[in-house]
């Protein structure tokens, strides 16, 4: 069915087609009808941070940032959906066009810039979605917040959302806000989250539920970056990493009319780099701390792939724009069977 539809939603500007895709999904499923035309996804549980899971392949935070679409999404097969990214207050993000298809690539460029509705509208679309499995929400800082007060921002959401997730990750390597992945060196790194686990012990003492905190890293990390980070949360005890979010790296476009596009790269191009962290972030984490692999996964065999580097579960998002929704199917049945 996606393989029909496909190239009349690629006539669309590419937000317009986001938009349109997922009110789609919202109307079929709403009808009954989205099982019928979706791929079967195998059972192959799972476990990451303490929770079970239907499968390891879950849906990678900024499809859906304010949670409209959480059942529609859940029906495609995924074996956990993470929304977001959310912030304190409601902002536009940046100006558009800001979200841009590369098709010969399988890639994405996107400047979004955290476009949302804010947290609270965030927390009532939790509350009214059906949707009963493995929800994590994704929380950032308002683009107008000083980097030196990101952790109010932070904590703002924490607490909000602590209540309606099944686990919260901490974005700090969105490319699309200034100065956000200064948040990832070292002493910067320590402060924030050695707060943000301040706040979940005493969440967790007063509403005697533990929600685990993962961190979500940028690909552009040397080694010694790398290193770092791994120390950070082994030290604070981070209770998981995703790894990676999209690449400022666009060198491998070459001169592609869109090469110069101010964003950050997703798809195909970034799975190199990402294996890349992957590889040497396992390592460095010596099975310590849980890992989720994001970035290029266009084929089941890239999720094998990144078991086999040793991640806990897989992301998709970019792969599935041009994959559709088979390509969850195919990543869970070519995890089941590997080795």
């Amino acid at each position: 069915m996606y393989s029909l539809l496909k190239p009349l939603l690629f006539q669309f500007d590419a937000e317009k087609a986001h938009h349109l895709t997922l009110e789609q999904l919202q109307k079929a499923h709403r009808h009954g009808l989205l099982k019928r035309f979706t791929p079967k996804v195998i059972p192959c549980p799972s476990t990451l941070m303490g929770l079970s899971l239907s499968n390891p392949v879950g849906l990678a935070a900024g499809l859906d940032k304010n949670g409209e679409y959480i059942d529609a999404l859940a029906a495609l097969g995924f074996g956990f959906i993470e929304i977001g990214t959310i912030t304190p207050r409601p902002q536009d993000g940046n100006p558009k066009p800001r979200l841009f298809r590369l098709p010969e690539y399988q890639a994405i460029i996107n400047r979004m810039g955290f476009n949302n509705q804010g947290v609270d509208i965030l927390i009532e679309n939790v509350k009214r979605a059906q949707y009963r499995g493995i929800l994590g929400i994704n929380i950032g800082k308002n683009a107008t917040t000083p980097i030196e007060n990101a952790v109010d921002d932070y904590l703002t959401c924490l607490t909000k959302v602590y209540d309606h997730a099944s686990y919260i990750t901490v974005n700090i390597s969105s490319p699309n806000t200034k100065n956000l992945r200064a948040l990832q060196s070292e002493d910067e790194l320590t402060k924030l989250l050695s707060t943000l686990k301040e706040e979940q012990a005493k969440l967790h003492q007063q509403r005697g539920r533990y929600v685990p905190l993962a961190v979500k890293i940028a690909p552009d990390l040397n080694l010694e970056e790398i290193a770092a980070i791994a120390e950070v949360v082994t030290q604070v005890e981070m209770d998981g990493v995703i790894a990676t979010n999209t690449t400022i790296d666009k060198s491998i476009l070459g001169n592609h009319p869109l090469a110069q596009e101010a964003g950050g790269l997703s798809g195909l191009p970034v799975r190199a780099q990402s294996e890349y962290v992957l590889q040497h972030l396992v390592h460095a984490l010596d099975g310590k701390v849980p890992v989720i692999g994001v970035g290029g996964i266009v084929s089941g065999q890239d999720a094998v792939t990144k078991k086999r580097l040793g991640v806990q579960a897989v992301q998709i998002y970019s792969g599935m724009i041009f994959q559709g929704p088979q390509l969850i199917a195919d990543c869970v049945r070519d995890w089941a069977y590997s080795r």
